[in-house]
This record gives C-alpha cells, structure tokens and sequence, in this order.
C-alpha cells in the first residue's frame, strides 16, 4: 500500500541532517544539496521518505558516486535515468528512508524537480491539489511491491506535467 502521511514538521531537520552526512561523504564535486520531492512542501502530505537532490560538477564516471554513497548506507538503483539522474536509496530494502539523485548543473530534470517544489510551496491551492491526485492514485495503485509504487509514481505524471511547465514558464526554480 502507498503509505502517505500527513506534513511532518520534523521532515526538514530530518533533511538538514541527511544534507550534512551527504556533504561529508560525497565532499568534492558536490555543488549544491537540495530537499525535494513532497516532504519538501509543507503542508503536503506524502510518502515518509526524504528526497534529496545532489547537484555535482558531473556526473559521470558513476561509480564515483556510488562508492562515495554506499559508505554511508546508500544503494544505487540501476536505471535508464543514470546518464542525467541517478537514483539512490536508503536502506537498501523496502521500506526507505531517504532518496537520494544526483544531477549536474544542466539536468533537465533537476532543474524541474527544483521547480515544482518552489511552484508548490507558493501556491497552496495547487498543493492541495496535488493531494487530492496523490490520495486517488494510492488507492488505485495498492499493493507493497516496487511494481505498484513505480505505477503509482509514474501515475502522477499527467498532473506533475502541467504544472512543472507552468512553474518553468512563471520562472522557478527561484533559488
């Protein structure tokens, strides 16, 4: 099942914590350390995992970045996304507790992700929105296994979509 939980107000010290173990580990190369994703948005309810988006000087050669992770715990989830936007996970089975991406400068979808965040924690009525959608796709999308979580991320996407491009043409990221 696709637990989501009400707006946490420990979820950005949560973060800030995570932000400076991943400094110390990742160390040279790392240019910024962002919380994303909907724990980032207050107010939002959302999986209880912390997403975090590292922006690097580069990305590649991967394996750098995935030994300098797994010393702290992180696994590295193989996927088509690894050119631009690498996936990261801790611990390494269900349930997680925190996503890590990384990203260079010029992500596409880096710049997006920071995007959505800024767009949702200026405007309430899209993020409540955004909710609604998340609370009807869970229930459409039930079951515990990486399958029904992967249908139900990839669900959001044609209400996500929109509102990324609206936030993108208004301006954001604004940070």
């Amino acid at each position: 099942m696709i637990e989501l939980a009400s707006y946490d107000s420990t979820w950005p010290a949560r973060f800030a914590e995570e932000a400076a173990r991943l400094w110390n580990a990742c160390g040279p190369g790392v240019r910024r350390i962002d919380h994303v994703g909907s724990t980032s948005v207050p107010g939002l309810e959302a999986k209880p995992i912390i997403d975090v988006q590292i922006t690097v000087g580069v990305v590649a050669p991967l394996a750098d970045w995935v030994d300098r992770l797994a010393r702290i715990g992180y696994t590295h989830h193989p996927s088509p996304d690894d050119v631009e936007y690498p996936f990261f996970h801790q611990p390494a089975g269900w349930a997680h507790t925190h996503h890590v991406h990384l990203c260079a400068p010029e992500s596409v979808i880096g710049r997006a992700t920071l995007a959505l965040r800024d767009y949702l924690r200026e405007h309430p009525a899209e993020r409540d929105a955004y909710a609604i959608e998340k609370h009807r796709l869970a229930a459409l999308y039930v079951g515990d296994t990486a399958d029904r979580r992967e249908a139900y991320a990839s669900a959001k996407s044609p209400f996500l979509d929109p509102l990324i491009a609206r936030a993108l043409q208004l301006g954001y990221p604004r940070g």
